[in-house]
């Protein structure tokens, strides 16, 4: 896989290089302005950037301003968010136009390689991957919420699930389901968020956006 980097702190950003060189992957650029990551999407097209949410010279929201600019213009682009807090509105901005494609971790989640290195397939496959922490901390805020709040616990879990990117037979064999109870669950979730038929995969990211909009 072809990935561009931008991270502004110099060891972290020669680490992440390092780490997916050594798993079998091309990091075409590493950089560390949002203006820079912009000229790098352009110039080399890569199958995934991965972007610190700040950046010089701000450092508030740049990459991820940059990052939803790489996605406004290019619908196909994949982008992986790295972020050393939890930031709802962050997560929610990421994920509003609703097509896929994108992931928002924790910075700590580097280190956990296999995590780290599946989000990275998942996210360039187009799927959603959301941290499990940003999960478990927006769950405990909207809990009593409408919507969220009418799901039953095991939904939760399910939903928690799907919103980390995780496909139906992933979450049957992480929750010990069988598959018709997990489509029944998720099939219940998306009535009580009231998500109408659609493409299922389109469906999932707007039933993760709706729990993050509560």
């Amino acid at each position: 896989m072809r990935i561009v980097i931008a991270e502004d702190l110099l060891l972290l950003r020669d680490g992440i290089v390092r780490l997916l060189t050594d798993t079998g992957h091309t990091v075409v650029a590493a950089v560390d302005t949002a203006p820079a990551l912009i000229d790098a999407v352009s110039a080399h097209a890569p199958d995934l950037s991965i972007v610190d949410v700040r950046l010089p010279p701000g450092f508030r929201d740049e990459g991820l301003r940059a990052a939803l600019h790489l996605r406004a213009s290019d619908p196909t682009a994949r982008v992986l968010i790295l972020s050393q807090y939890v930031e709802r509105v962050y997560a929610v901005e990421l994920l509003a136009d609703g097509r896929g494609g994108v992931g928002y971790l924790l910075k700590d989640r580097v280190t956990a390689l296999d995590d780290f290195l599946d989000a990275i397939d998942r996210v360039a496959a187009g799927g959603t991957v959301m941290d499990p922490e940003v999960i478990a901390q927006l769950f405990t805020r909207n809990s009593r919420r409408t919507g969220i709040g009418a799901l039953t616990a095991r939904e939760r879990e399910v939903l928690g699930l799907m919103a980390q990117g995780m496909s139906n037979s992933a979450i049957c064999a992480g929750l010990v389901l069988a598959p018709v109870s997990v489509e029944k669950h998720i099939t219940n979730i998306f009535a009580k968020l009231d998500l109408p038929p659609d493409d299922d995969a389109h469906r999932r990211v707007r039933a993760v956006l709706a729990y993050l909009n509560q």
